[in-house]
């Protein structure tokens, strides 16, 4: 009988040995993609931080050239508003590399080529241009990103 109990034993360790090494092999597998592309996805979290505080910047800056008359900032700084929200949004999301980080990548790229658009409306303006230029990086992170993860993904 105690034969019977060993052969017993010996299976379940070669169940429990096959089936560790299987679940460690797709981890390897599954890991390299996601390394593979950690310096893109690195990249669109810092940029989208980035266009966060220029947009912030220029937000403020617009409501100063606001409260002397010039109107024509209000959509402006609306905009600098939302797309710095949706820049905070996403650089938390892909920061963490949460399972919305694409939707949101699409709407801040979206956002950012909106904003840029209207501050570049404002040539002269320093403020805005830099708003603009950070807000053209963030687009590119993103959709980068997205590319690149997404191309991971498939596979």
């Amino acid at each position: 009988m105690w034969y019977r109990y060993f052969a017993e034993v010996l299976g379940f360790l070669a169940v429990g040995s096959f089936l560790l090494g299987a679940v460690s092999t797709a981890w390897a597998q599954d890991k390299q993609p996601h390394e593979k592309h950690a310096a893109h996805i690195d990249h669109c979290a810092k940029a989208c931080a980035e266009c966060m505080r220029e947009c912030e910047s220029c937000l403020r800056h617009c409501a100063d050239l606001i409260a002397v008359g010039q109107k024509d900032h209000i959509i402006t700084a609306g905009t600098c508003s939302d797309c710095s929200e949706l820049c905070a949004a996403a650089a938390k999301i892909v920061s963490h590399r949460g399972p919305m980080a694409g939707m949101i990548c699409e709407c801040c790229a979206k956002a950012c080529d909106t904003c840029s658009a209207v501050c570049e409306k404002f040539p002269d303006d320093e403020h805005m241009k830099h708003c603009a230029k950070a807000c053209r990086d963030c687009s590119t992170a993103c959709r980068e990103m997205l590319k690149h993860v997404g191309q991971a993904q498939d596979k």
